[in-house]
């Protein structure tokens, strides 16, 4: 639980405006967009390259086999969880009704506030994490029905969970702390914070795993200990802020009756991506040993980006969008949008190619070690190759879902959320289906279905494709509903920004190609000759990008939010 310092002192209050005062500031603020964009992706940026890191050593200590699937398991369902109760639902809600009450209440409404609120959230996640540490064995034949008959994986899985699921209720509160600092425009600090969770990790890798009968516990000891540690590094933070408080039951609190009322759609609505993370965990659970972890590592490539831009670029927009509609300033809101929108294109389309073509490279140097073998960098270059067609979508997304739940809409998202997933199960088994007919003559007279998913290599690769198209699906999807809505209105320069993008990126594209054809064959080199190879590739290619965009008139002020 978040422990405290004292209850509200009405000498320390701070004074607040209301929001009609309030609103001639705002302009000020807005152009500091870039500013927080870059204060939360740069400490992010050194969290993604500690997560390669990370990855590398299970990579080369634990390989592609079922107990590091096991693992796999075992983590994605409390990770599923966090990102429902902390970084999905929970901050979508949360953030928009704390900045309400920051620009309109007084100090000790807003230490009430987070005090019920982590009271409320604490005590649901207690009951969470109880139920799913005494139901761990069957959660874990509910999402690996395909090891059902293999009692010691099972066993295996639910030993994980025991140790993974309290994970969930610190990294939440941590989420809780995390809203309220980036509120104030605190966003290094969040951002900063996961970087505990990857040294944890590639320390219980490195050290503690050789010590203990089952070497991969090592790793849910490490997210463990890593989900106490993010809680506490937040306390100093808040205690300047006074924003540190006892927690205290809050289920009669307005504005958490408000958060909750909010929270309970976005349950669905902002987590469709892992609620189809974990029916593709369900599936790829049929499919030959060592899916789960090509899955699992095309997730953490695709993740670099994304993190570092993706979800930066939410986290940052977010408080700004609540602004704006606090204010009634819908000009306002239409520009961050507008400014949000250019921005994730300007980065998502080059990393999307970056990540087609070099997708072998990338994962040859940074994984074919040890136990990690040549045909597992294939198998995850294939998944990674495919669902790198959807990372603009996922990118974007990042931006137009908070211009719904700024101004406290729950229900669209919800809706559209609700197709995408739906469609993502449809995917997931007409893109099988159609692998599995497209090489029916590789499989032996009378196996059956599940002894064909079971024996076949590759079929992952059906499951990434089914995530591209529910992506993009849900993408266009919330574009149009925002449209219709009035809400968005372009800003003028679109047609010079994306005739900029697509002669660089047609560029670059062509300067990395004629690249491979120098260096074919990247897992033949020792770790040095991949590394160098791999910088001249990446160096290049963002060279090249870059000159182009400079040469047809970009510059960094066009980075800067349009002012009205």
């Amino acid at each position: 639980m978040l422990p405290a310092l004292r209850i509200p002192n009405p000498e320390s209050r701070i004074p607040r405006r209301g929001g009609n005062a309030a609103a001639p500031a705002q302009p000020k603020k807005m152009p500091n967009l870039l500013r927080s964009l870059a204060s939360f992706s740069g400490p992010t940026f050194l969290s993604r390259i500690l997560g390669l890191v990370r990855e590398m050593v299970i990579a080369q200590t634990f390989g592609a086999n079922a107990a590091t699937d096991a693992f796999w398991i075992a983590f994605r369902i409390p990770n599923f969880f966090r990102r429902l109760f902390a970084e999905g639902s929970f901050s979508l809600a949360f953030v928009p009704v704390f900045t309400e009450y920051k620009q309109t209440r007084e100090q000790a409404e807003l230490r009430e506030l987070i005090a019920r609120t982590a009271g409320t959230l604490g005590a649901v996640l207690l009951v969470v994490t109880a139920l799913g540490m005494l139901f761990a064995p069957e959660i874990a034949r509910l999402f690996a029905p395909a090891t059902s008959a293999d009692a010691d994986k099972v066993d295996l899985i639910a030993d994980l969970l025991r140790v993974t699921f309290p994970f969930l209720l610190f990294v939440s509160l941590t989420a809780l702390a995390g809203g309220a600092l980036n509120a104030y425009g605190r966003f290094a600090l969040p951002a900063a914070t996961p970087m505990i969770l990857n040294i944890c990790m590639i320390a219980a890798a490195w050290w503690l795993a050789p010590l203990l009968e089952v070497p991969v516990m090592a790793l849910a000891i490490a997210i463990l200990v890593a989900g106490v540690l993010q809680l506490l590094v937040q306390f100093p933070a808040l205690r300047r802020l006074d924003l540190l408080v006892w927690p205290l039951w809050g289920g009669a609190h307005a504005g958490v009756r408000r958060i909750l009322k909010l929270m309970v759609p976005t349950l669905f609505g902002s987590s469709v991506a892992q609620i189809n993370l974990l029916l593709d965990t369900v599936i790829a659970a049929f499919l030959i040993a060592g899916s789960q972890t090509w899955l699992a590592q095309t997730d953490r490539l695709l993740e670099f980006p994304l993190g570092i831009f993706g979800v930066a670029l939410g986290t940052v927009i977010l408080p700004a969008l609540s602004r704006h509609h606090v204010d009634t300033d819908p000009a306002g809101f239409s520009r961050a949008l507008d400014w949000g929108l250019r921005i994730a294109l300007l980065i998502a389309l080059p990393a999307m190619l970056g990540l087609m073509l070099l997708a072998e490279p990338i994962l040859a140097t940074l994984l074919q070690y040890g136990a990690f073998t040549a045909f597992d960098t294939q198998m995850v270059a294939l998944s990674l190759m495919t669902v790198s067609f959807g990372l603009p979508a996922f990118v974007l997304i990042k931006v137009v879902a908070p211009a719904f739940y700024a101004r406290q809409d729950t229900a669209t998202p919800v809706k559209i959320g609700i197709v995408a997933m739906i469609a993502n199960m449809g995917f997931n088994f007409a893109f099988l289906a159609a692998l599995l007919w497209w090489r029916a003559d590789e499989f032996a007279p009378g196996l059956s279905v599940f002894e064909k998913l079971a024996a076949l290599p590759g079929l992952h690769l059906a499951l990434s494709a089914a995530s591209v198209a529910s992506g993009w699906l849900n993408l266009l999807l919330l574009a149009w509903v925002l449209r219709r809505q009035g809400v968005y209105r372009a800003q003028p320069g679109w047609t010079r920004h994306l005739l900029r993008l697509g002669l660089a990126c047609t560029a670059m594209a062509a300067a990395l190609w004629a690249g491979l054809q120098l260096w074919p064959e990247f897992g033949a080199y020792g770790w040095q000759g991949r590394s160098w190879r791999l910088a001249v590739l990446v160096g290049g290619g963002a060279a090249v990008f870059g000159l182009v965009m400079l040469a047809l008139g970009f510059r960094p002020r066009d980075l800067r939010e349009a002012r009205g």
